[in-house]
């Protein structure tokens, strides 16, 4: 069978390219290595104490490992733009390519992310999201309720990715037995933004993303003779009435809120409870004293956050960190090097739920700071707070469950774990009817 010479020709390339980056700088940054994306700290420490301001010449791209520069370049918009258009190396077709009806108000600046952004602030409000408490709980729990064997089940299907999808659903007036498909079309979506997607699955995510607007069609047109109170139909008045949002903005955006309402929090949930059971001295700290569990989020975030790279394109010609980048040139910006930034955490590889010091980059900052985050923070806060009190113990059943092959969205595939039941508890439940499958 015939071997196209490109297999041979690309790893020499790479590992050529690769040497050479050493030779410049002591350091290579090479996501795409399995080794990297499963474990991607050593590589961040590296970056940080040879050289923070890393030109990486695969992606032609400064890499940023310190908070310090991290948290300046993602507060100042002006001259570090989110919207990829303005890289030297993307095309406006290329940059268009996956995602049809223009890109989300995540990858535009002022005035149209100021725009978008504020005809659905409203209902991330921290008072708005705090209202939802109580279904969230509701949710949580009966997600467990028909798990068949409690002392033996997979957390990833059971709990970490129907709940915050459910909560997403609930609140955009979509319905929740349409659930496997919106998981389905999210996982497709959400490769767009990782380099290790494949042409195959670019094709996927733009079929995914003409599905959910077919989809979003029907429950626009309903909208408009019959508003709910949901998000959908709030949407539906901003482009009705003509000046706030247009009719392909209005999907793009129904689709943003589909997908990052749940990407995000579920490998917020996944990695927490990992990073929990592999220190069981910090689970029993909760256990003992559950009013711990909020604050305990945020360092469960900052331990291994499930948002690790961010992009930026520099606007202008400029020096940061003593290198001088060109206007067009490509930011990378590591999320989960800042956090674990010596120069700003107390022994930073340690996971101390007890921490309190400076505030995490693991939601962002600036104008792009994570709209849902109230959200994310309640819902695996409330996770956490229903595990500890329906499970007397927790354990890992694997001891190393498998990270997907992700270097912007860092998560897990799957999380077996082995619990026990208090006795008193070991007995039938009788789940209260709710809408929609919980």
């Amino acid at each position: 069978m015939a071997v196209s010479w490109r297999s041979y020709i690309r790893p020499i390339v790479i590992r050529t390219t690769l040497a050479w980056e050493w030779w410049q700088s002591g350091v290579t940054y090479y996501p795409l290595a399995p080794r990297v994306y499963r474990n991607p700290y050593s590589t961040y420490a590296k970056l940080r104490a040879q050289d923070p301001v890393h030109w990486n010449f695969l992606s032609h791209s400064w890499v940023f490992s310190r908070y310090r520069d991290i948290d300046a370049i993602l507060r100042d918009h002006s001259r570090f733009s989110n919207d990829a258009r303005y890289r030297q190396e993307v095309s406006q077709s290329q940059a268009a390519a996956s995602t049809p009806g223009g890109p989300s108000m995540l990858f535009l600046d002022p005035p149209d992310h100021t725009r978008l952004r504020a005809l659905v602030q409203q209902a991330f409000t921290p008072r708005a999201i705090e209202a939802l408490t109580p279904r969230i709980r509701q949710i949580a729990a009966n997600l467990l309720d028909q798990v068949a064997d409690l002392t033996s089940f997979e957390v990833m299907e059971t709990l970490a990715r129907p709940l915050p999808m459910i909560v997403m659903a609930e609140l955009l007036g979509v319905p929740t037995r349409d659930l496997a498909q919106f998981q389905a079309w999210s996982h497709l979506r959400a490769r767009v933004i990782e380099p290790t997607i494949t042409a195959r699955e670019r094709r996927l995510a733009t079929q995914a993303a003409c599905e959910l607007d077919a989809y979003f069609l029907g429950l626009i047109e309903q909208r408009r003779t019959e508003p709910q109170d949901d998000l959908i139909s709030a949407l539906v008045a901003a482009e009705a009435a003509g000046d706030q949002l247009s009719h392909d903005e209005l999907l793009v955006m129904l689709r943003l809120l589909l997908v990052a309402g749940n990407e995000t929090t579920t490998n917020l949930i996944g990695n927490g409870l990992l990073a929990l059971l592999r220190h069981p001295e910090q689970l029993h700290i909760l256990r003992s004293d559950p009013s711990l569990i909020a604050s305990a989020v945020d360092e469960l975030l900052r331990y291994d956050a499930p948002v690790q790279v961010v992009g930026r394109t520099a606007t202008q010609d400029m020096e940061v960190g003593g290198r001088s980048i060109r206007k067009g040139q490509g930011i990378v910006l590591l999320l989960g090097s800042a956090n674990r930034d010596p120069e700003v955490f107390d022994h930073p590889d340690r996971l101390d739920v007890k921490r309190h010091g400076p505030s995490i980059l693991g939601f962002g900052r600036g104008i792009h700071h994570c709209l849902g985050a109230p959200l994310a923070r309640l819902e695996a806060r409330i996770v956490f707070e229903t595990l500890l009190e329906r499970f007397a113990e927790m354990r890992l059943l694997t001891a190393d469950p498998p990270f997907r092959d992700n270097i912007v969205l860092r998560g897990l595939e799957v999380l077996p774990v082995g619990a026990t039941v208090p006795l008193a508890e070991r007995q039938t439940v009788l789940v209260p009817e709710t809408k929609g499958l919980v």
